[in-house]
């Protein structure tokens, strides 16, 4: 019965230790909250001066540019880029008093944390950044498509522009998720995927429907010295006089009325020349 541990020893043992380590805890406790009451305070003024020198300077400007976009319209938000800047540095300075603070209080798992997430930040930033003038990029290539569609008479020149600027959003995307960090492998071939199976439908589908007007440029060259304005022919059962011979078609003057040809008719019916 001597060799059995003395319990009420053991347990004023155990009490006062955690006294002497709550004791030498409260002061590393009211240091880390009067750093982070300083850096509430420091990160709170330093973003109120940063946002009102950016709107003094008119950088706001470029944040109306941006809403004046459709696909930013679209998303029924608006963007004020000094609010954006003086929120971001505001938490920046935050965590990094924060990061003081859990240095103050030797937590060192809290601390690796917090200093991966300032570490984290400029990545953001700079992706943010890429993004946006991204985004004006596309939309300036939007509107350089639509212009040159309007100027040659197309008719698909919004399709087409929306299709460079989502295309080219879609790009600066996963380009600024890579600047953040984060891994595009999968988007990138996932990307690569569909716009080469996109690429070979359209070329599929668009050579289907041009084989015919190809025909004809292609009978045009083998034509165009065999036949002139003025000659009377017979197709098959038609006879007429030459109106006019383009890169696609043939007019005759059959009588009363006219009758247009595609060329490639020259090549596979019978042509009499009077």
């Amino acid at each position: 019965m001597n060799n059995l541990p003395n319990i009420t020893e053991i347990l004023v043992n155990t009490f006062q230790t955690l006294i002497n380590q709550f004791v030498d805890f409260v002061p590393k406790l009211v240091g880390a909250i009067v750093v982070l009451v300083i850096g509430v305070l420091v990160a709170k003024t330093v973003a109120a001066i940063v946002s009102r020198v950016l709107k003094q300077v008119g950088f706001d400007k470029i944040g109306a540019r941006l809403n004046d976009i459709d696909f930013i319209r679209q998303l029924q938000t608006e963007i004020k880029l000094s609010e954006i800047v003086a929120k971001v540095l505001y938490y920046f300075i935050l965590l990094v008093f924060i990061t003081a603070a859990t240095e103050t209080l030797g937590v060192a798992a809290i601390t690796g944390m917090v200093l991966s997430l300032v570490n984290f930040i400029p990545k953001v930033v700079a992706a943010a950044i890429m993004l946006q003038v991204g985004v004006l990029v596309a939309d300036a290539l939007k509107k350089a498509v639509i212009s040159i569609c309007q100027t040659f008479k197309v008719a698909s020149g919004k399709l087409l522009g929306m299709i460079v600027f989502y295309f080219f959003l879609i790009i600066i995307i996963i380009s600024a998720l890579g600047q953040a960090g984060i891994n595009t492998e999968l988007l990138e071939s996932s990307f690569n995927l569909l716009i080469g199976g996109i690429i070979f439908a359209f070329a599929v589908g668009y050579g289907i429907a041009s084989r015919d007007v190809m025909a004809n440029i292609l009978s045009s060259f083998y034509s165009k010295d065999r036949f002139k304005e003025g000659q009377t022919v017979q197709i098959d059962d038609v006879k007429g006089t030459i109106l006019s011979i383009d890169n696609t078609s043939l007019t005759l003057r059959t009588g009363d009325t006219t009758t247009i040809f595609p060329l490639q008719t020259l090549q596979s019916r019978k042509v009499e020349v009077f």
